[in-house]
């Protein structure tokens, strides 16, 4: 027999519906202009040194932060995948990537421009604008100014290996050296294991010919050094937080890309040495 108490008893209250925030719904061609921006603003971030996870956070963001309901984001080492969308209505691209350089200064200005647009303060017009002018921004420094600088960081490694003074002065020059055909190089867009292999074997052939003009020095010191201009510390460091963080591929795929380049390094002193007589490092 039912309990007569139980009967009378209130069914249990249903639980709160989720608080959802009200957007107006964008139309075919807004969405598709935000796609757009988030689509060029990951491939600034991935040809220029980002981190995936940063990649996709920023892509994400400024979708929302632009009106959509939700983003997607698929990263790839050489392609980017992105999907937003509105009411239903969603767009996807699909954009190849370039192995570029590192930019940190741009990066740092893409997280700029995300905080704005996240904060309210940029809406899909003021993106476009910063994005062109983010993309436009010259680097800090010169090209002889940098290559000074690059000469001068691996000469004092030079010292740090124990060179003496010559070391220093022979490290400068092969260094900058081997740091202005770099330069030269990637201007004219030639693959980047190529760029490795050539400024290596300009770096060690410097080193061998003023070691061959009766200077004395400690040759392998000197040409160890000048070569660390070429390490991909930058790929190494991202290829490792990006294992750590679960984009595996990619991980993978940018540590692969580092394991060919010092090869290419190798290669390019081995020719050198062969060409000078350089035995050992």
């Amino acid at each position: 027999m039912a309990n007569p108490a139980a009967a009378q008893s209130p069914p249990p209250e249903a639980p709160p519906a989720p608080v959802q925030v009200d957007r107006p719904a964008l139309d075919r061609e807004a969405l598709t202009e935000v796609v757009n921006l988030a689509l060029w603003s990951g491939q600034m971030l991935m040809e220029n040194g980002a981190e995936s996870q940063r990649v996709e956070e920023t892509i994400r963001s400024l979708g929302e932060g632009l009106g959509c309901d939700w983003g997607d984001v698929f990263v790839s080492h050489n392609a980017l995948i992105v999907s937003h969308s509105s009411r239903g209505e969603f767009r996807t691209k699909t954009r190849r990537i370039a192995l570029g350089g590192v930019n940190l200064t741009l990066v740092a200005a893409m997280s700029h421009l995300r905080h704005r647009v996240e904060e309210g303060k940029f809406d899909r017009f003021l993106v476009r604008k910063d994005l062109a002018r983010i993309a436009g921004t010259p680097r800090h420094y010169n090209r002889g100014l940098t290559v000074l600088m690059v000469g001068l960081a691996c000469a004092a490694f030079s010292r740090l290996f124990g060179g003496d003074w010559p070391v220093f002065g022979v490290t400068l020059v092969a260094a900058s050296l081997a740091m202005w055909v770099r330069q030269e190089l990637a201007l004219r867009d030639l693959n980047s294991l190529l760029q490795a292999t050539l400024a290596s074997f300009v770096a060690g052939l410097t080193v061998g010919l003023l070691r061959m003009t009766g200077l004395a020095f400690q040759p392998e010191t000197a040409m160890a050094a000048a070569v660390l201009l070429l390490v991909p510390g930058v790929p190494f460091v991202n290829a490792v937080e990006d294992l750590i963080k679960g984009y595996t591929v990619v991980g993978l795929a940018r540590f692969t890309t580092s394991l060919l380049i010092i090869l290419a390094i190798a290669l390019g002193l081995i020719l050198a040495m062969r060409l000078t007589g350089i035995k050992t490092l």
